[in-house]
């Protein structure tokens, strides 16, 4: 099975758009803090900001492990995974408008990200 080149792909291309825009978005929620210590944060904006970034870097490996990968299952499964990671981060939204969050139209710009992604992986899904 040949590889297609990664970067030639629109959803590679829309997840890694994801991830850049969930680290800036982050970044601000967070007011700027150490991003690699999210974890470590009790608040509870820092860790729905934390699983945003964690799903949003996950995504663009899932894909690239469903494109390279020659079993049916693992394929399925990562694509299911894929699935349910987008709709996280679609909560994760939800939980930062709960938790107070002033400037609700970056909310709404990641969200709107998160809408072009699943377009372009519904057409991706369906080629594999």
């Amino acid at each position: 099975m040949p590889y297609r080149n990664l970067t030639t792909l629109p959803v590679y291309r829309k997840a890694l758009d994801l991830c850049l825009i969930s680290r800036e978005i982050v970044s601000y929620v967070t007011n700027n803090q150490d991003l690699l210590y999210l974890y470590k944060s009790n608040s509870f904006r820092d860790s729905i900001a934390d699983a945003i970034l964690t799903d949003a870097i996950l995504i663009p490996q899932k894909i690239e492990l469903a494109e390279r990968s020659e079993c049916e299952s693992l394929r399925t499964n990562t694509i299911h995974h894929i699935n349910i990671i987008s709709k996280n981060i679609f909560s994760y939204c939800r939980g930062l408008e709960k938790d107070g969050i002033k400037e609700i139209e970056y909310i709404s710009l990641l969200r709107e990200e998160l809408k072009i992604f699943r377009k372009s992986y519904k057409i991706w899904k369906r080629s594999l």
